[in-house]
């Protein structure tokens, strides 16, 4: 039976399989490990919990913890109590949380660790509904996770009735939850799904796209809190795949090779840090096997996935042989099903670890699309590098005029949190919504995201640029972390740049340099100078006159998420044009323009 709510997927999976690891949680060297069946009677424990407390049909529930298993137990109680849960990232600063927390009309609030607690507490008292609060792990001062859990046990066969007439009860287009969007600019924006929403986005993926079976593991590190790592979670909930979480991001290998991935979902960024450490790692072989690395390296950058001329396919299977497997081995021995979202990934990065067989298929949404409107399919074997699959069934489709996304349909959002005029603003007079990201449709089948239509910028001289376009080549050299594209208004396009120092270290080691002490006399060296200039300069001979970088800054600083990223690793473009405003007005002269 297709689930038409969340909750029917409890029904489910506990009918059709048995999995003494459905979820899994890191603990040191080995994993704590969850049936179905505790899956099933934790969420049932819960909803009873939240029902004996007084909490009513419609009350939103906050959680604020990184993933682990008690997610997914307390999304589900929550919703099977009639609750809508309002999962909020473990990584906000208080203002945030402040604002989050009184817009949503929150009635209580389930922490996971004590730092995540003493980040939200200063806040605790000026939130309007006063919160009752309850931690996972043990906190002085807060309602314990085991009290909540016990409540729940002592009063199950008590609420059993009313769980069952919600099951009964409880529609389609009953809001699930409300996601709050991290957003680049401004206050986030409280998203309501309901349970239709999700379900339509999540059903036709298992039907029509999907390979794995019940027997496959998924290794998960992308916040819960997002929708997508949160409607793939459900998409692989429903297909009995178990869901092992990550102890860390520093700790995603070792995970994957534990436990013997068969798949995961990343943003590029991630895979861009996983290229650079399989680049790096030949640096220290000798003779032959250092240039058989490199050789085979090369190879998978340039990987042709259709390629099937015999010599080639020999070529590759040498590669394989002697150095592909041992990378998959570092990861736990399996091929792999990956999904990307959130921006596009240098061709380069997907040819190499297609090559390796961690096949990389990219997709595209928004939250207020469930998210998913495009993704690439596995089960077709098509590999699109550069677009972002085929439009997803069910999902209703056009390019207005500019170019701009629009759709509509059963995964469409029920609009903004107390928030109607915005709503009207992005969802016209016929039911569009309008994405803001520009595209176009390649063969007429794969969906190419091409820039985002508010980030698009015009210079003085009239030409427009597509920042992220000049941003993702720049981000392609091994010497630049991050970057971000300037000169809205100007009469040439400049950057900001992040650099990889880690790289710059290596290369003076190598070249016998010497290391400066910080950060901020590194960037002074003219060797450094000198390879940035050149790192640039390699870009610009791709781009259109208008486009090129005429002058860029190097900053002594790492960019990281919660400060100039958003939650999904995406630039916050006004913070950081903010935050370097005399960097830009020192690129543009703008004293000397003053004060003429």
């Amino acid at each position: 039976m297709k689930p038409t709510r969340l909750f029917d997927i409890l029904d489910e999976i506990s009918e059709k399989y048995e999995k003494p690891d459905f979820f899994a949680k890191r603990d040191g060297e080995g994993w704590i490990k969850y049936s179905i069946q505790d899956y099933v009677n934790y969420s049932h424990i819960l909803a009873s919990a939240f029902l004996e407390l007084g909490f009513q049909k419609g009350d939103k529930i906050a959680t604020i913890m990184r993933n682990r298993p008690a997610w997914n137990f307390l999304d589900m109680g929550i919703m099977l109590a009639g609750m809508i849960h309002v999962p909020v990232y473990p990584t906000l600063n208080p203002e945030e949380y402040k604002y989050i927390l009184n817009h949503c009309d929150c009635k209580c609030i389930i922490f996971g660790i004590e730092s995540i607690y003493k980040r939200v507490a200063p806040i605790l008292p000026d939130i309007e509904k006063k919160p009752m609060t309850y931690a996972i792990d043990q906190i002085n001062g807060v309602n314990s996770w085991d009290d909540l859990i016990e409540l729940g046990k002592n009063n199950r066969e008590k609420w059993k009735p009313v769980i069952a007439e919600n099951k009964r009860t409880i529609s389609t287009d009953d809001i699930a939850t409300i996601i709050y969007t991290s957003g680049t600019t401004g206050k986030s924006k409280g998203v309501m799904l309901s349970h239709g929403n999700i379900c339509n986005n999540f059903m036709p993926i298992v039907e029509d796209h999907q390979l794995l079976d019940y027997h496959a593991k998924m290794l998960s590190f992308l916040p819960l809190c997002h929708v997508y790592e949160r409607t793939v979670n459900y998409h692989y909930q429903y297909m009995g795949v178990s869901h092992y979480y990550a102890g860390s991001l520093a700790s995603i290998a070792k995970d994957m090779h534990d436990m013997h991935a068969d798949g995961f979902c990343a943003v590029p960024r991630v895979f861009e840090m996983m290229y650079d450490k399989i680049q790096g790692a030949g640096k220290n072989l000798k003779g032959i096997k250092k240039a058989i690395y490199y050789w085979a390296f090369n190879f998978a950058t340039k990987f042709d996935y259709y390629n099937n001329n015999p010599f080639y396919l020999l070529r590759y299977n040498v590669a394989d042989r002697l150095v592909y497997s041992k990378w998959r081995e570092t990861l736990g021995g399996h091929e792999m099903t990956v999904v990307s979202g959130g921006s596009s990934i240098p061709d380069k990065v997907i040819r190499l670890f297609t090559a390796a067989k961690v096949r990389v298929y990219e997709g595209y949404g928004l939250t207020e699309t469930s998210p998913v409107i495009s993704v690439g399919n596995p089960k077709k074997k098509i590999l699109k590098i550069g677009c972002v699959g085929e439009i997803l069934r069910g999902i209703d489709f056009k390019l207005a005029e500019d170019g701009e996304i629009l759709t509509k349909g059963p995964c469409l959002m029920k609009g903004y949190y107390k928030d109607e005029a915005y709503t009207k603003e992005v969802i016209d007079e016929d039911g569009w919504f309008h994405t803001g990201d520009i595209g176009t449709l390649v063969e007429g089948r794969y969906l190419k995201i091409t820039d985002r239509k508010k980030e698009i910028f015009k210079l003085s001289l009239g030409k427009y640029i597509a920042p992220q376009v000049v941003e993702s080549k720049l981000r392609e050299s091994i010497f630049i972390d991050n970057v971000m594209v300037i000169g809205e208004n100007e009469k040439f396009a400049s950057a900001i740049i992040v650099p990889e120092f880690t790289k710059f270290e290596n290369y003076f080691k190598q070249h016998k340099i010497k290391i400066p002490e910080t950060r901020e006399a590194m960037i002074k060296l003219p060797e450094f100078e000198k390879i940035m200039q050149q790192e640039v300069a390699i870009v610009n001979k791709t781009l259109a006159d208008h486009e090129q970088i005429k002058r860029f800054r190097v900053i002594p600083e790492t960019w990281t998420v919660g400060g100039e990223l958003s939650q999904t690793m995406k630039l916050k473009r006004k913070f950081i044009t903010q935050k370097y405003e005399n960097i830009c007005r020192e690129i543009y002269n703008y004293d000397k323009k003053e004060n003429a």
